[in-house]
C-alpha cells in the first residue's frame, strides 16, 4: 500500500501545483485534500501556497474581486486554519444598512455552509462571526430537517455532519472517514485518483493503528491492573483513540504509544484518587510519585504499590535523551492537584471558580499528554523548542482549562465538586444560569486556542499542531456526553477507525 500510495503522491502532487492557476480552485483542493486526510503529504507545499496568498493576495485580490459567500468564506477558513490570521472584516460584505446578514443568502445553501465552517476559527471580539455563527446554524438547522427535494441528499449529508461536528474541530481520522465516503458518492465532481488515494492511505493508517494498538493491548493485559482492582475504567482503546486525534501521520508512532499509556496510567490514578483511596493512603501515594519510588516506610496497599510499580516502570521506558523528564514533572504536578481535591471533597470545601480552575485544570490530565507525546519527537522537535513553548505560551494553560469546562459541563451531577457547582455557589444563580455561563467560558477558550495558534506562526508547527488536535480531540469525545467514560457512545466510531477497511 505504501508503494502504490508514494506513487500516487506524486500525480496528486502535481495536481495540486496546476491548482495555483486560479485562486479559489487552489483553495478547494487545499480544503480537498485537508477534508480527504491526505494533505500531510503535502505540508510544505500548502504552506508555501497558503503563505503566498496571505501576503501577496489578501485582501487586496478579495477587495477587487467579487467573491461570493461561498468564496470568500472558503478562502478564510483555509488560511485561518493554517495559522494564517485573515481579517474577518472581509464580511461586512454580506450584511445590510441594518447591519445584519442579507436575508437573500439563506437561499445560498452553499455559502451559508461554508460561512458556519468558517465562524469557528473566530477569536474574542469578532462579533460578526458570531453573528454569522447564530444566523447560518438556525438555517443549516431548519435546511437538515427539510423535505425540500431541492437540496440534493449528498448536501444534506454535509450539512448534518457540519451541525454535529464542525470541520475545524473534528478528529481528522474521523473527518477523512466520513468525507472520503460522501466524496465516493459525488457522481459529478470526484476525482477517482485522488479517491483512490485517499483510500489507500486511510487503509494503509489503519493497518499501522491496528499494529500499534495490538502492542498497547498486551502491554495493558500483561499489567493485570484490570482484573486487580474493580475501581478503575479499562479504556486502552480510548486511549488510543485520543493519542491518534492528537497525532495521526505515520511518523508519529511513538509519541502515539507513550501518550495512548499515560493516558491510561492517568486514569487509573485519576479513578482512585476520585472514588478509592483513603485520604491518608493517597498522602504516602503522593509522596511516593514525588520521590520516584517507593520506600519501605510507606504505608501502602498492594494494589498501590501495583499502580506505582506501572507508573515507575513506564518512566524507566520513556529514558531518552531525558525527555521522559517533562512527563516525570507534569505527572507529579497532577497527583499534587489531584490529592488537593480530595482534601477539598473530604472537608466540604467548594472554592471560588478561579481557584477550582486553577486546580482541576491540572487534574483533567491534559498537561501529562504533551509531555508523554513529547518522548517520541526525538529529531523531529528540539528539547529547547518544547521549553520556549511551556515558558512563553498560554496555549497549554488554555487547553487545560478548555478540558476540564468541557468535562465539567458533561460530567457535573457526578462530580462532588465542578465549575459549575463552584460558579452556582460563588454568584448564587440556579443550575441553568451557570451552566449557560460555564458553556460560554468553554466557547471563549476555544476562541482564545484559536487566537494563540494563530500567533505562535515562529513555533514549531509540529507541537503547535499536537495542542490543536488535542482539543480537537476532546471536542469529539463530548460531543455525545462523556464518550471516555461511556464508549458505548463512540463505538461505530472506533470500528469505522481502527477495524474496517474502505472498500474499492
Amino acid at each position: 500500500m505504501t508503494k502504490e500510495v508514494e506513487t500516487l503522491k506524486e500525480t496528486v502532487k502535481d495536481m495540486l501545483i496546476q491548482s495555483t492557476k486560479d485562486l479559489i480552485h487552489n483553495i478547494e483542493f487545499i480544503d480537498l485534500l485537508c477534508r480527504l486526510g491526505v494533505s500531510y503529504h503535502f505540508e510544505m507545499e500548502i504552506y508555501e501556497q497558503l503563505n503566498f496568498i496571505f501576503t501577496h493576495m489578501v485582501p487586496s485580490v478579495i477587495e477587487q474581486n467579487d467573491y461570493n459567500l461561498y468564496e470568500t468564506a472558503l478562502v478564510f477558513r483555509i488560511l485561518r486554519q493554517h495559522g494564517l490570521k485573515m481579517s474577518s472584516d472581509v464580511f461586512l460584505k454580506f450584511k445590510n444598512n441594518q447591519g445584519e446578514f442579507e436575508k437573500s443568502l439563506t437561499n445560498d445553501v452553499k455559502g451559508i455552509l461554508s460561512l458556519y465552517e468558517a465562524t469557528f476559527l473566530g477569536v474574542r471580539g469578532e462579533d460578526i462571526l458570531d453573528e454569522a455563527l447564530l444566523f447560518t446554524r438556525k438555517h443549516l438547522e431548519t435546511l437538515s430537517k427539510s423535505e425540500d427535494s431541492l437540496i440534493p441528499n449528498l448536501q444534506k449529508k454535509h450539512i448534518k455532519n457540519a451541525l454535529f461536528c464542525s470541520f475545524h474541530q473534528n478528529v481528522n481520522r474521523v473527518e477523512a472517514r466520513q468525507y472520503i465516503s460522501l466524496y465516493e458518492e459525488d457522481d459529478e465532481s470526484r476525482n477517482e485518483t485522488l479517491l483512490k488515494f485517499a483510500k489507500l492511505d486511510f487503509n494503509r493508517l489503519q493497518s499501522l493503528y491496528k499494529e500499534e494498538l495490538g502492542l498497547l493491548s498486551r502491554w495493558w493485559k500483561e499489567l493485570n491492573l484490570v482484573e486487580n482492582l474493580s475501581h478503575i475504567r479499562d479504556r486502552i482503546v480510548e486511549c488510543y483513540f485520543w493519542a491518534v486525534g492528537s497525532q495521526f501521520q505515520p511518523q508519529f508512532g511513538v509519541s502515539r504509544i507513550f501518550m495512548a499509556k499515560y493516558t491510561a496510567i492517568t486514569t487509573v490514578v485519576d479513578d482512585t484518587y476520585d472514588s478509592f483511596a483513603q485520604l491518608d493512603q493517597l498522602h504516602h501515594f503522593t509522596a511516593a510519585i514525588q520521590r520516584g519510588r517507593v520506600d519501605p516506610s510507606d504505608e501502602l496497599p498492594e494494589y498501590m504499590k501495583d499502580i506505582l510499580k506501572a507508573l515507575f516502570d513506564l518512566h524507566k521506558e520513556a529514558e531518552t535523551d531525558g525527555r521522559n523528564y517533562f512527563v516525570k514533572e507534569a505527572f507529579k504536578k497532577l497527583v499534587r492537584c489531584e490529592l488537593l481535591e480530595k482534601k477539598w471533597f473530604e472537608d466540604g470545601y467548594n472554592p471560588p471558580l478561579n481557584e477550582y480552575l486553577d486546580n482541576a485544570s491540572i487534574t483533567i490530565s491534559t498537561l501529562v499528554y504533551p509531555a508523554a507525546s513529547f518522548i517520541g519527537m526525538k529529531d523531529m522537535v528540539q528539547v529547547q523548542e518544547y521549553i520556549w513553548l511551556q515558558n512563553n505560551s498560554k496555549i497549554e494553560e488554555i487547553i487545560n482549562s478548555f478540558s476540564r469546562l468541557n468535562d465539567d459541563i458533561e460530567d457535573d451531577m457526578y462530580n462532588e465538586v465542578s465549575c459549575i457547582k463552584c460558579y452556582m455557589k460563588e454568584h448564587d444563580v440556579s443550575t441553568e444560569e451557570a451552566m449557560e455561563e460555564i458553556q460560554k467560558m468553554a466557547k471563549n477558550r476555544w476562541k482564545d486556542i484559536n487566537e494563540e495558534y494563530m500567533k505562535l506562526s515562529s513555533v514549531s508547527r509540529i507541537l503547535l499542531n499536537f495542542f490543536l488536535n488535542e482539543s480537537r480531540a476532546l471536542c469529539f469525545l463530548y460531543k455525545l456526553g462523556d464518550s471516555f467514560t461511556n464508549p458505548l457512545n463512540m463505538k461505530d466510531n472506533i470500528a469505522s477507525l481502527f477495524l474496517h477497511k474502505l472498500p474499492f
